[in-house]
């Protein structure tokens, strides 16, 4: 068992764990620690918890110091850096004419590497660009190829639901999300109504499919007969969002809303 503590370096970003060592580390802490990528700047979400071999990737990095006013400075300087290396890597682009788009540019916090992520049709040759941005920022160059849910989490946005996107807010984690989620949620297969400003399938189609899931084991499927306190009949259709079933009464003939309470199975 380790003791841990969970951070995020982004907003919507992936949690990692560290070991707090002595150190008197809560949440909402901005803390130093050293990732692969170098040393960072990132805040605890998640407060010391005792966690199983399988849950961390050992060996367990541990956080180097609790953050302080002059750290964060130092992560304001590199955010304006960022700014002016978008800039200069855009020109850069554009002289290599090259078929790529830049979409944000990040320094690590001890300026130790400098990250340009980019989309693409296909692979770039974008040697001669990492050349000539080495010798403008006399540092570690690293172009990253990103894709279109990448860019969407970066950029953010306004989703169809008018809602800030997921992924950019509080979505860590990309799911895979199919085609088959929305024929289970009896949604238009239109293209424009279920794919989000990436272009993709809608994240939410994934989380709220576990929810379609769990309450179709509540209720009988269609063609089922039905005993309702408006009498017998037989089950036409459902919509699980709203906890309701489409019964067809015989003796009416009508198809009336019922909720699920309302409805038993004839077995």
């Amino acid at each position: 068992m380790y003791d841990v503590v969970g951070v995020r370096f982004k907003k919507a970003g992936k949690i990692y764990y560290f070991d707090p060592a002595d150190l008197p580390v809560t949440k909402d802490n901005h803390v130093i620690v050293e990732t692969a990528r170098g040393i960072e700047y990132g805040l605890v979400v998640v407060g010391k918890m005792t966690v199983g071999e399988s849950d961390v990737v050992l060996p367990l990095k541990r956080v180097i110091r609790i953050a302080d006013e002059t750290d964060a400075t130092v992560v304001e300087r590199n955010k304006a850096a960022a700014k002016d290396a978008f800039g200069i890597c855009l020109q850069k682009i554009a002289d290599h004419k090259l078929e790529m788009k830049l979409v944000d540019v990040e320094y690590t916090f001890d300026r130790n590497k400098v990250i340009f992520y980019f989309t693409a049709e296909g692979r770039v040759d974008f040697r001669e660009l990492v050349k000539d941005l080495a010798s403008i920022f006399r540092t570690r160059i690293e172009l990253r190829q990103i894709g279109v849910r990448d860019e969407a989490k970066i950029l953010g946005g306004l989703g169809p639901c008018g809602r800030t996107l997921c992924c950019s807010s509080w979505l860590g984690d990309f799911a895979p999300v199919s085609i088959k989620m929305a024929k289970d949620q009896n949604l238009s297969l239109n293209p424009t109504k279920i794919s989000g400003l990436c272009g993709r399938l809608m994240c939410c189609l994934k989380f709220e499919h576990d929810n379609y899931e769990s309450v179709k084991e509540e209720i009988p499927g269609v063609g089922s007969e039905v005993i309702t306190s408006l009498g017998n009949g037989k089950v036409v259709g459902a919509k699980v969002h709203e906890r309701v079933v489409l019964v067809q009464i015989y003796e009416s003939g009508r198809i009336m809303d019922l909720p699920f309470d309302d409805v038993v199975k004839l077995t």
